[in-house]
């Protein structure tokens, strides 16, 4: 009888560290999301720098040019980032934690995606 109670015990608590390691992994999604939009700002920052330290340079098409290609590359980020935490939060299931929706994630990467392209309109403006 003792012995039927510890493989239940240890049933129950592998199946809690299954859990809790579920748990992480939507965490860490949620930071990696994170970092992936930090990386997109980050390229667009470098496109907006880059405009800004060769404005002079003539032709100036080449630097707005130069400067959107990083602009660019920042939404294709933030999209990358949305598809991959989407799918991620899509194949777990969260136990003891409450994970941010995928609504959520998409509505960062939208207004981020959108923003940049704000930014990137202005640029050929000015």
């Amino acid at each position: 009888m003792n012995e039927a109670n510890d493989k239940d015990t240890s049933r129950d608590m592998a199946r809690d560290r299954t859990d809790w390691a579920e748990d992480r992994t939507v965490l860490a999604n949620e930071r990696t999301f994170g970092g992936w939009m930090r990386t997109g700002l980050a390229s667009v920052g470098i496109g907006l720098a880059l405009q800004a330290v060769f404005k002079a340079t003539e032709p100036t098409w080449a630097a707005k040019t130069v400067a959107s290609a990083f602009i660019i590359v920042g939404i294709l980020i933030f999209h990358a980032a949305w598809r991959n935490s989407c799918r991620t939060i899509k194949r777990l299931s969260a136990h003891s934690t409450e994970p941010v929706s995928g609504d959520r994630f998409s509505i960062i990467a939208a207004l981020m995606a959108v923003a940049s392209g704000g930014v990137a309109v202005v640029l050929w403006l000015t």
